[in-house]
């Protein structure tokens, strides 16, 4: 079953161009995974410091198997540094 994800992501300012350089090379890198069908990053026009990750993955497991990539692991060590908030993460089936 494909697992629809929607992130959104909020930077400090003083840290944007770290974090998205880093989002960029994320979204790179997991679009090259097997189980991603689509990894798409998006950056706010209003609030430059925000960010939006447009995922779906084949399956769990697929889904799983990226938390574990070196790409993923990466983002996740500066996420604290570099994040204004919590990550808002949403889990979601397509309807139309």
């Amino acid at each position: 079953m494909e697992i629809n994800l929607t992130v959104i992501i909020k930077s400090k300012p003083e840290y944007r161009e770290e974090l998205k350089a880093i989002l960029i090379d994320l979204s790179k890198n997991s679009n090259e995974e097997a189980a991603c069908l689509q990894y798409d990053l998006h950056q706010n026009l209003e609030d430059p410091n925000l960010f939006i990750l447009h995922e779906v993955w084949k399956n769990h497991e697929g889904l799983d198997l990226h938390k574990e990539q070196s790409h993923f692991l990466k983002f996740n060590e500066v996420s604290e540094l570099f994040l204004e908030e919590k990550i808002t993460v949403f889990k979601t089936s397509r309807i139309g």
